[in-house]
């Protein structure tokens, strides 16, 4: 390309240019710009001194981290929890979507589209509020209800840490399901109807049409979401994890994940240090990851011929 023909296609996209500056400016500063904060993890912050002029102590503070069991807490449970929501998560999706796929009527699907969305606009703050009135000792929907019905007495659910992955397994569903299955409702509407119809001229029943056409044809849209979400399995929702168990210290064994570490580190033990240690570890391996997902996504959609 030469001079010309490059200024030439600058000038024509201009307006594209001038509509990217936001965009760019705000990726700048909101993901690049408080990379050069990283280095705070390799000093011991003395804030007489400042950040710049205290110690530099290399890799201490990661040799402090990882040698209590608070790293392998917050990793077991990132990991763990996000496994669960995205096994857990990609199948309710895909079965709700096939089901709302089945509603014939426009508005009765309108309707429980609207409806299955809806608690993925609902704040974590309300939802930890929701959570709260139906499991708080005194008054909760369970212990006041649903328990006394199968003769149990109540729970104090905020101080048995049992209880929780479970809990917040379906409050994670609950909030995500609605969202994910809409792109999977659009991957099956895509699908040619004459596959169906000719499934059913050979006598074959609606699960069995489900798993040879539907399943089959949407395998790449799973792949490719599911690839996605593996990419960010070392980020977890700080909502979900810190406001719907209100912060309770009794259940920070199960409740307990990266970024809510790297919070309470910060905010409640003052340990800059520490929490600048987690989060750079939570960076370096959710960039391998993300880029692990990256190449595999790229490999699968060569490989399978979809772009």
């Amino acid at each position: 390309m030469t001079r010309r023909s490059g200024l030439k296609r600058f000038r024509k996209y201009t307006p594209l240019y001038l509509l990217m500056l936001p965009g760019i400016a705000y990726l700048i500063i909101n993901n690049y710009a408080p990379m050069f904060g990283m280095f705070i993890a390799f000093k011991n912050i003395n804030f007489s001194a400042g950040i710049f002029e205290s110690d530099w102590i290399g890799f201490k503070n990661f040799e402090y981290l990882f040698r209590t069991t608070d790293a392998f807490i917050i990793t077991r449970n990132t990991i763990l929890y996000n496994a669960a929501f995205i096994v857990i998560g990609t199948v309710l999706s895909i079965a709700v979507a096939i089901l709302l796929n089945e509603i014939r009527v426009k508005v009765l699907s309108r309707f429980y589209q609207s409806v299955i969305v809806l608690p993925h606009l609902i704040s974590f703050v309300v939802v930890g509020y929701l959570v709260y009135a139906a499991l708080s000792l005194e008054t909760g929907f369970m212990n006041k209800t649903v328990l006394p019905l199968f003769g149990i007495e109540g729970i104090s659910w905020y101080t048995e840490p049992k209880y929780w992955p479970v809990i917040l397994t379906v409050v994670q569903l609950w909030k995500s399901v609605g969202f994910s299955c809409i792109i999977f409702l659009a991957s099956i509407i895509s699908i040619d109807p004459e596959y169906y119809e000719a499934a059913r001229l050979d006598g074959a029943s609606k699960w069995r049409q489900i798993q040879s056409i539907t399943i089959p044809l949407i395998t790449p849209v799973i792949v490719m979401l599911t690839l996605l979400s593996i990419g960010r399995m070392f980020y977890s929702d700080f909502g979900l994890f810190y406001q719907v168990p209100m912060n309770s210290g009794m259940l920070n064994d199960t409740t307990n994940v990266i970024d809510t570490y790297v919070y309470r580190s910060l905010m409640i033990m003052g340990d800059i240090g520490m929490a600048s240690a987690a989060g750079v570890y939570q960076s370096i391996v959710g960039f391998v990851l993300v880029l692990s997902a990256n190449y595999i996504v790229r490999k699968f959609n060569r490989e399978n011929a979809l772009f």
